[in-house]
């Protein structure tokens, strides 16, 4: 079962993440000094332990500037969703609705077939 979010360091971390195109990632943009990322955090956490076929990752955009600046991070939090590779949808603010409403959107066909 999931429950673990993958914390990104470095752009090599990325990559490395981002070339398993089968699968499917969840990813919150965040920084340390911004409240509202802090008070969706806890949440984010609890969401990767409901669904084993998405990855979730954590990216604080003063660590790794590098990935924030690819993915044209310019507010926090963002919440972006990638597959093969690609971002394929992006939500911006800490809104717990809409923020499962993307994870459920893109959660992927295994988890249907198990429902």
């Amino acid at each position: 079962m999931g429950g673990k979010v993958v914390i990104i360091h470095s752009k090599e971390e990325w990559d490395a993440q981002m070339s398993q195109n089968d699968a499917v990632f969840v990813i919150d943009f965040t920084a340390t000094w911004c409240g509202p990322c802090r008070m969706i955090g806890p949440y984010f956490e609890e969401l990767s332990g409901q669904y084993d076929t998405v990855t979730f990752l954590k990216v604080d955009v003063d660590e790794v500037e590098a990935v924030a600046a690819e993915c044209g991070i310019s507010a926090m939090p963002t919440f972006q969703v990638w597959k093969g590779g690609k971002k394929v949808e992006e939500i911006v603010g800490a809104n717990k609705e809409k923020l499962k409403a993307l994870v459920e959107a893109h959660k992927g066909a295994a988890s249907l077939a198990m429902a």
